[in-house]
């Protein structure tokens, strides 16, 4: 009880700076509007006969990951309600474009009778969170009203153990909760095996991110490079930007037709990005201008959300972001870049993917740099070498269809029932 006090006293002292934060108007950022209100849980309700399917994707890259098996489970069972619920604006832009599989709403807070109020309003059958988004009030009420709680695609790094070993007292009060927790790897299961969650509750399901849909490339609305040589700066931080385009300028005293696309992983930025490739003295094109590229432009900016793997597809080299910028981030999925061939470069820090980039090294398939230095060179070095680019293309495509799987593992986990939804 007074562990839980003492959590709820900090809640209402981090909150006010947690919504400034939220709320705050960016260029390019969608607007809450009125909709502000569910994350006190006034929620408007579901106009269903079943019980939906609650799934929580706090943003953008949940939300990705979540896609593919939202449409597994609308394809085993297409008259299953799904409410997905989102605590960012651009988490729910990216819910949107999954049409009419799924009703959207914003994640309550986690304060009791924000959650209670949710609950009230939707009456979920089940709960999945994607990966590991653990909020003790949420967790407790769930459970309280008898619904089940399943973590999907569920990662653990040593940094995330580390911070729930520091708070191991409320960590003990929350995991009693959870139903079960489908691990990406036995490491991550075992981390959470260290944290005292029975066994009994851990699976190995693997990691949802190899399950990557390609999409089939339409000549009318992808981009035409032509023959030049092209890279591409994927997902790409603050500092990140200036570093790939520093990288650029170096490459492009030795093949002046080279290209760059710049694909900034926050929307709010695509301006400020513009204007940099501007400073830097580089001839950008925009892709929401729909404006032909020539070969007077050096850079490409991907100004466009979920589009990525159709930009990945048209470089020959990739670096993915969130890697160079000291060790806040963490790196992103280069999976994606795998997925369509292309090969990859990161940064040094990357513990986000920690199990795949060292299945990826071990099969030779990812480069790994530790400064911006590095990054110039392997790029410049990749174009001028006549890099066998088909066969390791082939290699990347293979690994990610040999790992793939997870999908089809969770929903062994989880029982359709087509009277009252997923019920574990």
């Amino acid at each position: 009880m007074l562990i839980r006090l003492i959590y709820n006293f900090v809640l209402v002292i981090i909150c006010p700076f947690f919504l400034l934060s939220l709320y705050k108007t960016k260029k390019g950022k969608p607007e809450f509007g009125q909709r502000k209100l569910e994350h006190w849980g006034i929620t408007p309700s579901i106009s269903a006969n079943t019980k939906p399917l609650w799934i929580h994707a706090v943003s953008v890259g949940e939300v990705i990951a979540a896609a593919p098996l939202i449409k597994a489970i609308k394809a085993a069972q297409p008259q299953q309600e799904i409410v997905v619920t989102t605590t960012t604006s651009t988490g729910a832009e990216q819910v949107a474009k999954l049409g009419d599989l799924v009703e959207h709403r914003y994640m309550p807070l986690d304060f009791s009778f924000a959650v209670k109020g949710f609950i009230r309003a939707i009456q979920p059958s089940q709960l999945l969170i994607m990966e590991t988004e653990l909020w003790p009030n949420t967790l407790r009420i769930v459970a309280k009203s008898n619904i089940d709680i399943t973590v999907v695609n569920a990662r653990l790094s040593d940094k995330s153990y580390r911070s729930y070993k520091r708070i191991q007292p409320l960590f003990n009060q929350i995991h009693p909760c959870i139903s079960s927790i489908l691990c990406q790897s036995k490491e991550d299961a075992a981390r959470f095996a260290s944290l005292g969650i029975p066994t009994s509750k851990l699976s190995v399901t693997g990691s949802i991110k190899f399950d990557i849909t390609v999409p089939q490339h339409n000549a009318q609305t992808s981009p035409q490079f032509g023959e030049r040589p092209v890279w591409i700066a994927a997902s790409t931080h603050q500092g990140e930007d200036e570093i790939a385009l520093r990288a650029h300028q170096a490459l492009l005293k030795a093949l002046p037709e080279a290209l760059l696309i710049i694909v900034p992983r926050h929307p709010e930025r695509f301006d400020s990005v513009n204007k940099l490739c501007s400073d830097y003295g580089m001839n950008v094109v925009r892709r929401t201008t729909d404006q032909p590229v020539s070969l007077s432009h050096h850079v490409y900016l991907a100004d466009t959300m979920g589009e990525l793997l159709d930009m990945l597809a048209c470089a020959h080299i990739c670096f993915m972001g969130g890697s160079l910028v000291g060790k806040k981030v963490g790196g992103h999925n280069m999976l994606e870049s795998a997925a369509v061939g292309t090969p990859v470069i990161s940064g040094p820090s990357y513990y986000n993917f920690f199990e795949i980039v060292d299945k990826m090294q071990r099969d030779n398939l990812i480069t790994i740099v530790n400064n911006e230095q590095d990054l110039a060179t392997e790029i410049k070095r990749y174009f001028t070498s006549n890099h066998p680019n088909s066969m390791i293309s082939d290699r990347l495509r293979q690994f990610v269809a040999t790992h793939s799987g997870a999908i089809k593992k969770s929903l062994e986990h989880i029982q359709l029932d087509k009277n009252s939804g997923l019920r574990k």
